[in-house]
């Protein structure tokens, strides 16, 4: 078959990836070709918002132009060496991690669930070379509700069904307790076996659950009281995205270890990264752990500019003002279905009240077809993340979208 007057070019390459893709994504129904800034364009020229932003790894919008000048000048000059060698760029990358964040090394890698397998490696290790676990029990902490993305071990520390039904056997060592809960984390660290409490900040696939104030200020301290490394998965709520550099700068916690990916490249190529100080990283020796495509000079040099343009566009302090700005008109639509709106910087939700497990997917197709693109997660919740380069203006004409969508229900 191929694209004529018979079907719609849309409908064509939809048809595509269900013939010869593997049918683990169910898509909205729009086919995007071209991106800039807060908006996207699909093959038939349409216009949208996009309030997903690839899951937050488009937070300096898309196809940034610094961001991807800097691509293609690395990119004519050199991409890929392998760590076999030294390249011309890392140990530069490095040092720039190291004044930006305020750790002392980075372990670099590629997709944010290799980073937060890099950290769970880490903390086993510092836990049996620093703490004294005895070989092969160490044990990490998860929360219920958590989201870490698709390997193995990350399905095995999910309590979604979703994510580890017909997958197991499960990677032992894993323990998981209440999101929130302060004294089921006071119990679990009293194991002396335990190496580490690894916790999103805010649980973005869970629907943006925010935790009570101060309950990360007080993790880490109970961890720190128990000599159990507290470990932030900032891959969605970092570089920007909840109104601070760090989702953990709210409560001024400087975490033993923190993972981030998504928007470290600005949504242009896979970056990720685990940063940590010596105690905790120079417990990994020379081939013990690794990536052929981590740390790569195209990488690197496009997360430098990544990075570079968050800061220089105050893209952070953007996501903080617009962010407020966005739940307080929001907060103004009044509907039945509106159960509560929820969030942080720009990371919000819209919660509804329904049984109806289609309603979330419903609503986020009327959307897509008044011109603005989000996705439901867990049937009733609707997430909202539009690029940090989003302007107040652009906000207002969002929640018109949004209004006249939910008068239509």
């Amino acid at each position: 078959m191929t694209a004529d007057t018979a079907i719609s070019r849309a409908e064509y390459l939809m048809e595509l990836e269900e013939r010869y893709g593997a049918h683990n994504y169910h898509p909205i129904p729009v086919v995007l070709e071209r991106g800039r800034g807060a908006n996207v364009w699909d093959v038939e020229g349409k216009v949208y918002y996009d309030f997903l932003s690839a899951y937050s790894a488009v937070n300096q919008g898309h196809c940034h132009p610094l961001i991807i000048d800097t691509l293609k000048k690395q990119a004519d000059k050199l991409t890929l060496t392998s760590r076999a060698f030294y390249n011309s760029v890392l140990g530069e990358y490095e040092r720039y991690i190291h004044e930006y964040f305020g750790y002392d090394k980075v372990l670099p890698m590629n997709t944010g669930v290799e980073a937060v397998e890099t950290a769970i490696k880490l903390a086993r290790r510092w836990g049996y070379v620093k703490k004294g676990i005895p070989q092969d029990q160490a044990k990490i902490i998860f929360v219920e509700g958590n989201f870490h993305g698709r390997t193995i071990a990350a399905i095995s520390a999910s309590t979604d069904p979703s994510s580890y039904a017909g997958f197991g056997p499960q990677v032992p060592g894993f323990i998981t307790i209440p999101f929130d809960d302060l004294s089921a984390l006071a119990r679990a660290v009293e194991d002396p076996t335990v190496a580490a409490f690894i916790v999103e900040p805010i649980q973005g696939e869970a629907g943006v659950a925010i935790p009570h104030e101060g309950y990360l200020a007080k993790a880490y301290e109970v961890c720190r009281m128990s000599n159990v490394l507290f470990v932030a998965d900032e891959v969605q709520t970092g570089l920007g995205r909840t109104g601070k550099l760090l989702c953990c700068d709210h409560e001024d916690v400087r975490p033993d270890m923190v993972i981030l990916g998504k928007a470290l490249s600005g949504g242009v190529l896979p970056v990720s990264a685990v940063l940590a100080d010596d105690d905790i990283m120079m417990n990994i020796r020379p081939g013990e752990h690794g990536s052929t495509y981590g740390g790569n000079p195209l990488a690197c040099k496009v997360a430098m500019s990544a990075l570079q343009v968050l800061k220089d566009e105050n893209m952070v302090q953007n996501a903080h003002y617009l962010g407020k700005y966005l739940r307080q008109e929001l907060g103004k639509i009044k509907h039945p279905l509106i159960k509560l709106v929820r969030g942080k910087g720009l990371l919000n939700a819209i919660v509804l009240d329904t049984t109806n497990e289609t309603m979330g997917w419903d609503i986020c197709v009327r959307l897509a077809a008044k011109g603005l693109l989000a996705k439901p997660t867990h049937s009733y919740i609707i997430r909202l993340a539009p690029p940090l380069v989003i302007t107040k203006e652009q906000i207002d004409d969002c929640v018109r979208i949004i209004r006249e969508t939910f008068s239509e229900f």
